[in-house]
């Protein structure tokens, strides 16, 4: 896929990690949700065809994606038929295409005309129009343009019409694009006379030479049916064209990884910040959730290793840094956020929160299975969420700098009111980290303290929404930074993803963990 992110911004310097995508609907209006308030708002609507059972809409919804937020969309239909409710009838459907809009800002003037190489053939003259389409990255065909009817000719010639390279391409110029030749019908069912197909860069040759496409003749008596280009030029030229990839080939692999020292206060206690309230949630659930939720929606099996440390354990009270949450180190998966929720509230009722508080031990976790997996096939993000002062400082300099070579990134939400000055140190904005002369490659760390985006009318949701837009922001430019230091480019899908045996843990730490 192409990205493009907002204005004319360059994809590896853009300071808004956002990215156009086109929306592809038959027939509705659509509606954008907002954050706070929770109210639809109309956006936009498609155009109504009159008088067919399967329109095809040449109105495309362009919309600002962010990776950071979760957006609502809700397409409410408008038919004078309801589409449930008649028995033993289909109704309908709504197919929504999306596909990331690419940065290329060429418009391009086109004209076409077309002729009847057998003047005296059974059909004679007719009304034709031609129906444009751009194909999409699932080999699927998608309507860009439709021109005029031209009325009761032999030799038809449309008018000239102005369209965006994106919009015939999205800014591919060897993709292929199909034009479909129909001879109107005032009834609506339109005689399909033929097609062929071509690409932009093919067309464009018709700025210095003549182009001529042989249509593929579908009716039952074929007539040699040709079109011709006869105007090509561009309207608007960027300097050079900017390609920028999205990896939608990138498995994306979360992790958490949550503090279970003492720090944080009696869980049975109201005052601890792991008090499990029936009426609301602590503030390591609404940091888990509100991140999770948004970073779900990248991982294709839901299934998200959950991690613990600074606890002991049962059955012997051994001290951990490194623990499954659903007490299953050989299996420490859970299935979606709410099946990581279920561990941590688990997790609550059977270990002893002790401490210190360590994070290399969960960083190195991770960038072990980060280490085996550097073609661009696989991303990883760690969540750690904790209260306090890290007391393993210099081995987590040490586990940053390492992993900053590697395709993932690191997220610390700081929670309770303690100060935060090792983990704001840790984020690096500053300063870049460095351990024993050797300093991170790149930046792979975000920190920030929940407390800053608690709302103080008590809204938990707009206060989980603010969290998640803050630590989630810096991840397409991470995520970037890996692909372009490495020359890694967009490629096919890859193979289902198959573990690796883990490489030994320390048994100080933990017990053995086979899968992260």
């Amino acid at each position: 896929m192409n990205m493009a992110f907002i204005g004319d911004a360059d994809p590896f310097t853009a300071s808004i990690p956002a990215t156009k995508v086109e929306l592809t609907v038959s027939f509705c209006v659509l509606y954008t949700q907002g954050i706070a308030n929770k109210e639809w708002r109309e956006f936009g609507r498609t155009e109504v065809i009159d008088n067919t059972l399967n329109p095809d809409f040449v109105r495309k919804f362009i919309l600002d994606y962010f990776f950071e937020e979760r957006q609502n969309l809700r397409f409410d239909l408008r038919l004078e038929k309801p589409l449930t409710g008649i028995p033993g009838k289909k109704c309908g459907t709504i197919i929504v295409r999306a596909e990331e809009v690419s940065n290329c800002r060429e418009s391009v003037m086109l004209q076409f005309c077309g002729n009847k190489l057998d003047k005296k053939d059974f059909f004679g003259k007719s009304d034709p129009f031609l129906v444009f389409y751009r194909s999409n990255e699932d080999g699927s065909y998608t309507i860009c343009h439709k021109t005029e009817v031209v009325k009761n000719t032999l030799d038809p010639v449309w008018q000239a019409f102005k369209i965006p390279v994106r919009a015939l391409c999205n800014g591919d110029y060897d993709r292929s694009i199909k034009v479909e030749v129909y001879d109107w019908d005032r009834d609506g069912g339109h005689d399909f006379i033929g097609e062929f197909s071509t690409s932009y860069r093919e067309m464009s040759r018709s700025q210095s030479q003549f182009h001529v496409y042989e249509v593929i003749i579908q009716l039952l008596f074929p007539t040699p049916f040709i079109i011709l280009i006869i105007h090509y030029s561009l309207i608007k030229i960027s300097n050079s064209i900017q390609f920028s990839f999205i990896y939608t080939a990138t498995q994306i692999n979360f992790t958490v990884a949550i503090d279970f020292t003492a720090s944080n206060g009696n869980p049975s206690q109201p005052t601890s910040l792991h008090y499990m309230s029936p009426y609301q949630l602590n503030d390591y659930a609404m940091a888990l959730r509100a991140v999770g939720e948004i970073i779900q929606d990248y991982d294709s099996d839901k299934m998200f290793p959950a991690l613990g440390f600074g606890a002991k354990l049962p059955p012997d009270g051994r001290v951990s840094h490194e623990f499954a949450l659903n007490g299953n180190p050989q299996n420490p998966y859970c299935t979606g956020i709410e099946g990581v929720m279920e561990a941590y509230y688990q997790s609550l009722k059977s270990v002893r929160l002790y401490g210190p508080t360590h994070f290399s031990p969960v960083i190195n976790h991770v960038a072990r299975y980060a280490s085996a997996v550097t073609d661009g096939s696989q991303y990883f993000i760690l969540l750690i969420i904790s209260d306090g002062v890290i007391t393993d400082m210099a081995q987590t300099k040490e586990s940053i700098v390492n992993a900053s070579s590697l395709p993932m990134s690191i997220i610390i939400v700081g929670v309770g009111p303690a100060e935060f000055d090792e983990m704001i140190e840790l984020d690096g904005d500053e300063e870049r980290i460095s351990s024993q002369g050797r300093y991170a490659e790149r930046d792979i760390v975000q920190f920030v303290p929940f407390r800053d985006y608690i709302d103080r009318r008590g809204n938990h949701i707009l206060s989980m929404a603010r969290l998640a837009k803050e630590v989630l922001a810096e991840i397409p430019d991470q995520f970037l930074s890996y692909m372009r230091t490495r020359g890694i480019k967009p490629g096919p899908l890859p193979p289902p993803y198959t573990p690796c045996p883990p490489p030994a843990i320390n048994p100080l730490l933990t017990r053995r963990v086979s899968r992260i």
